[in-house]
């Protein structure tokens, strides 16, 4: 799974929220070390999957919209970017000339068991979980 530094940063960002304080982006990009051009950007999308919400105004910022217990790492890492894919030969759609239905290619077998794997393992804990 090719994850991106949107991906990264949105955990970094959750990270920055996760003792449910109210949040200016100077300060979470301060605390996580994430440049301002892409925190808004994210905090967007993390905002469109109801992961955060935001506060308007002089004393404004961003905070949890939800408990860290109520939603995966993965929940997290598929707002900030919804194509996670190990390799691009795993996506729908792709004509790779080495798979096709009569010839399945056993990299892609595997890569996709591996991908698998991955996502469910970043299903089976919540946000809570791994920020210990």
């Amino acid at each position: 799974m090719l994850l991106t530094k949107e991906c990264d940063y949105s955990l970094r960002i959750m990270r920055a929220l996760a003792d449910g304080e109210l949040r200016t982006v100077k300060t979470i990009c301060d605390l996580e070390h994430i440049p301002h051009k892409y925190a808004y950007k994210i905090l967007k999308k993390l905002q469109n999957a109801s992961l955060v919400k935001n506060k308007l105004g002089p004393s404004g910022g961003y905070i949890l919209a939800q408990a860290l217990d109520s939603f995966t790492m993965f929940d997290v890492v598929s707002a900030a970017d919804e194509n996670l894919f190990l390799f691009e030969c795993l996506k729908d759609g792709n004509q790779c000339p080495n798979n096709s239905e009569n010839t399945p290619c056993s990299v892609h077998v595997e890569f996709m068991r591996i991908q698998n794997v991955l996502v469910s393992e970043m299903k089976s804990k919540n946000m809570k979980e791994c920020l210990k």
